[in-house]
C-alpha cells in the first residue's frame, strides 16, 4: 500500500521556536490517521504546511505522490484541507457558498452536492452568518467533500461543538471513509473522536512525533499499574520503560509504556501484597503518555523499533 502523505524531516521555526521537528510522517492509503498532541505540539501548524498554507524551513512533503510546494491543478483538486474553526464568508448563503467553491471545480456532480446538503438538513437560502456553530462545521464538510477528494486534511473539525453535533459529524465521516479509497488525516483535542474513528495515531509532544502506530497497539503499550504494599512503598529498582511513578499511602502507581515480563517480575520481587492493572482507554493512555518525563519518553511505532530526533524506539 503507497502512502497519501508521506513528510521527511519536515522542520518549521517560528522565530528561534522550533514548532516541527524533522517530521517523518506516512499515512498509507485509505487510513484514517489521528493526529495528537498538547497546545502548542506542532499538529495545526503541519496540517498548514502539509496544505501548502504554512512553507517549511527544511525539509519536505508529498500529497498523493507530488511534492507539495509542486503540486499540480490535477492533484490539488484532490486535497481537501478543513481549516480549524471552520472560517467562512458570513455574508454568503449556503447556496452561494456551495457555488462559489464549485466554480473551483467545473466536474463536480452536482447532484453529490444536493445529496451533501439534504443529509445536513441545510437550507440553501440560509445566510451563514445565521448558522449555529454546529451548522457551520456542517456546511464546512459539505463544501470540502464536495469535490469528492481522494484526501481529507481536518484540524480539530469538531472543536467548539457539542456531543451530539460532533457525534453527527464524526457519522458523517465514517460514511466519508466508507468511499473507496479515501484517506483522512485529522486533528482533534476530543479523544473520544479520535478513539472512534481514527485506526492509527500520531502524538507529537514539542514538535516531535513521539507515537506513530495503531490507535490500539498505543492502547495496549501504555499500562498503569497499582502496586499494593503491607508496608511503606519500598525503593523501585532500574525499570525499563517507566513513566511516572507515585505513592499513595501503601500504594505505588506506576505506568509504563512496553510493560512486559521483565517489568512484572522486578515488581514481585519487591513482596507486594497485590498488583492490579488498570485499563485505560485512549484519552487516558495519551495523558499518562504525554505527561511522562520527556527527555528519556520512548517512541512507539507499532513495534518497529527505530530512532527518532535522538531518542531510541521501543515498543
Amino acid at each position: 500500500m503507497d502512502d497519501a502523505i508521506n513528510t521527511h524531516r519536515l522542520t518549521k521555526y517560528y522565530g528561534k521556536q522550533k514548532v516541527v521537528d524533522s517530521l517523518n510522517l506516512n499515512v498509507p492509503r485509505g487510513t484514517v490517521y489521528g493526529l495528537l498532541g498538547r497546545n502548542g505540539a506542532g499538529k495545526s501548524t503541519t496540517l498548514k504546511m502539509l496544505a501548502g498554507m504554512v512553507r517549511p524551513d527544511s525539509g519536505s512533503a508529498e500529497l498523493l505522490g507530488e511534492n507539495v510546494e509542486c503540486l499540480s491543478n490535477a492533484t490539488r483538486a484532490r486535497v481537501a484541507y478543513l481549516a480549524e474553526g471552520h472560517p467562512l464568508y458570513t455574508w454568503m448563503t449556503v447556496r452561494q457558498a456551495v457555488d462559489f467553491t464549485m466554480s473551483f471545480h467545473p466536474n463536480v456532480d452536482r447532484n453529490f452536492v444536493g445529496q451533501i446538503l439534504d443529509h445536513f438538513a441545510l437550507a440553501p437560502k440560509t445566510r451563514i452568518g445565521k448558522l449555529s456553530k454546529g451548522q457551520r462545521a456542517q456546511i464546512s464538510l459539505a463544501l470540502a467533500i464536495a469535490p469528492d477528494p481522494e484526501l481529507l486534511i481536518l484540524d480539530d473539525p469538531t472543536l467548539g461543538l457539542d456531543a451530539n453535533v460532533r457525534r453527527d459529524f464524526l457519522e458523517s465521516m465514517i460514511q466519508i471513509i466508507q468511499r473507496r479509497g479515501r484517506t483522512i488525516l485529522f486533528s482533534s483535542h476530543v479523544l473520544g473522536d479520535v478513539e472512534r474513528v481514527a485506526d492509527r495515531v500520531g502524538v507529537m509532544i514539542d514538535g516531535v512525533l513521539r507515537v506513530d502506530c495503531p490507535a490500539d497497539h498505543f492502547k495496549r503499550s501504555v499500562r498503569k499499574l497499582i502496586v499494593e504494599f503491607d508496608r511503606d512503598p519500598p525503593t523501585l529498582p532500574p525499570l525499563s520503560g517507566l513513566l511516572s511513578d507515585w505513592c499513595v499511602g501503601n500504594r505505588r502507581v506506576l505506568v509504563f509504556v512496553g510493560y512486559g515480563p521483565a517489568q512484572r517480575a522486578a515488581i514481585e520481587s519487591l513482596s507486594p501484597r497485590s498488583i492490579e492493572t488498570v485499563e485505560m482507554n485512549l484519552e487516558d493512555a495519551f495523558i499518562e503518555y504525554t505527561r511522562g518525563p520527556r527527555r528519556s519518553l520512548p517512541l512507539l511505532s507499532g513495534g518497529q523499533t527505530h530512532e527518532s530526533a535522538g531518542v531510541q524506539g521501543a515498543a
